[in-house]
């Protein structure tokens, strides 16, 4: 029989992002903006890796290659954090998941993949699943793009980087896997203080916050949790297939969806609920893969 472990290892890393709406938003309530948090987190486990690999830095400097993973990495997650801090979570996760459609056009462009038909067809459902959650009740495309959010641009940008941080990934497969990741961390780290102190001067963003026993805990403790993280998601997609990687880790919507409306952080209307739906087809359908007879 096959050991559980792999898919039991990435649940837990759905469950960690899943649910990292709720400590992001107990530490902007205790002062601390997602972007400072993001920055502060990221920093604690650069020097955590640093202490145990210090090699590392040889390697990354020997890939420059990896300044775009950084750059993707980075806006991926701030993007994201931010996002879900601020706006509806069901939908934030829902246009984040738009990550497959993005990947098509990506894989195109990058890896020179020409997209089959089935993969335009899920193309085509995406986009018609996040019209359906953006669609205004008023209805109209004017009504459309005015009432985009912040979150929901955000959103957006953080799937799109998403599938850049997952194609770059691939063209850079032959670089060792402590190296992609420390210019994965090193990325989230630089970008969330850049656009920290960029949204810091034009008033978006809160001013770094005096310490804190509520976000110096919750912090670490998100720390932690990431960290284990990530060590179950590279545990658990080296041992499965990719398919089953990406179906498992849909999870998330799963986990974020029914916390945040049990929680009052999201309201679910049919149209998000009938788009939702058309997104997570198309997901699943991008990582199905018919079985080979033989």
């Amino acid at each position: 029989m096959h050991s559980p472990l792999p898919a039991l290892a990435l649940l837990f890393n759905a469950f960690v992002w899943g649910l990292s709406w709720w400590p992001f938003r107990q530490m902007q309530g205790a002062g601390l903006h997602p972007l400072w948090a993001t920055a502060l987190m990221y920093c604690a486990i650069l020097v955590a890796m640093l202490a145990l690999r210090p090699g590392v830095l040889a390697q990354l400097r020997a890939h420059p290659g990896l300044w775009l993973l950084a750059l993707s990495s980075g806006l991926n997650n701030v993007a994201f954090n931010w996002a879900i801090t601020i706006g509806d979570v069901v939908r934030v996760i829902l246009l984040f998941y738009l990550m497959p459609a993005w990947a098509v056009l990506l894989a195109w462009r990058i890896l020179g993949e020409r997209p089959t038909a089935q993969a335009l067809a899920r193309l085509l459902m995406a986009f018609c699943g996040v019209l359906l959650v953006l669609w205004p009740a008023e209805g109209g495309v004017r009504r459309l793009f005015a009432a985009l959010t912040l979150a929901d641009m955000l959103a957006l940008l953080g799937g799109f980087m998403f599938a850049l941080t997952n194609v770059t990934v691939r063209r850079l497969h032959a670089v060792p896997g402590q190296a992609r990741m420390f210019a994965m961390f090193g990325g989230c780290m630089l970008l969330a203080l850049l656009a920290a102190s960029l949204g810091r001067s034009v008033g978006l963003v809160t001013a770094f916050p005096p310490p804190d026993a509520t976000w110096i805990t919750v912090a670490a403790l998100l720390s932690l949790l990431l960290m284990a993280g990530n060590w179950a998601l590279q545990f658990g997609a080296a041992r499965l297939a990719a398919g089953t990687t990406a179906v498992v880790m849909l999870s998330e919507v799963v986990f974020a969806s029914g916390s945040s409306v049990l929680l009052g952080a999201s309201r679910l209307t049919a149209g998000t609920l009938a788009g939702g739906a058309l997104i997570l087809l198309a997901a699943t359908w991008s990582a199905w893969r018919p079985r080979a007879r033989g």
